[in-house]
């Protein structure tokens, strides 16, 4: 995000359902779940709020998006979530290449999506940076090379980024299969044991003390 993210700027946001002030009248409403994030930094005096790597989220039954069948939906989030106010930058982590991007349309999703690609230790890994702004669309493109703290885009107002509260989905992908622009950020937890293979914590990136 341009600085270093610690206990000076951030406070750590828990979503589960062992915060029982997260009823679901708020977070189902989007004016009163923004409303409640943004409560909560202006109490604490922090820029960040952050967390919720692999944390079981009960926000999710707000969206048809999690779904996985009739009675039941994709609970367990597998990326770092960095929320503060829209139009905030965001920067390139470490150097790679522009490997694909999209719109992720609809209540719920992502919203502006972008996937990059890093040779780490001799192997791929990608970065997914989602709910970002529509603006940034335009000046992305793929195979373009970026250096570590290039500008990459903007954090998205609600009614651009899947209608969530301004925040950054910041999460680490091994195998990225055939998606573009997309893959899944949260998981039912029978699937849990493939998905933290494969999505590793993005803390070891952000290194803040906070999240160890």
């Amino acid at each position: 995000m341009g600085v270093e993210l610690s206990p000076k700027n951030c406070m750590v946001l828990d979503l589960s359902p062992v915060n029982t002030t997260l009823t679901k009248e708020i977070f189902e409403g989007d004016q009163s779940f923004k409303d409640f994030l943004f409560s909560q930094l202006h109490t604490s005096k922090k820029t960040f709020a952050i967390g919720g790597y692999l944390e079981n989220r009960v926000i999710y039954h707000r969206s048809k998006v999690f779904s996985a069948g009739e009675t039941t939906f994709r609970n367990i989030h597998l990326g770092v979530d960095i929320w503060t106010d829209a139009g905030s930058p965001v920067f390139c982590p470490f150097p790679g290449r522009v490997h694909s991007y999209n719109d992720n349309l609809g209540f719920g999703n992502y919203g502006p999506t972008l996937v990059l690609e890093h040779q780490l230790h001799g192997k791929n890994i990608y970065s997914l940076f989602g709910h970002l702004s529509r603006k940034n669309l335009e000046g992305w493109q793929e195979g373009a090379v970026l250096k570590k703290g290039s500008l990459i885009g903007h954090l998205g107002a609600w009614e651009e980024n899947g209608c969530w509260p301004p925040h950054l989905h910041f999460q680490l992908i091994k195998d990225l299969g055939t998606y573009r622009g997309d893959f899944p950020g949260v998981c039912e937890e029978q699937h849990l044991a493939k998905y933290t293979e494969n999505c590793p914590n993005p803390n070891t990136w952000l290194n803040c003390s906070l999240l160890e």
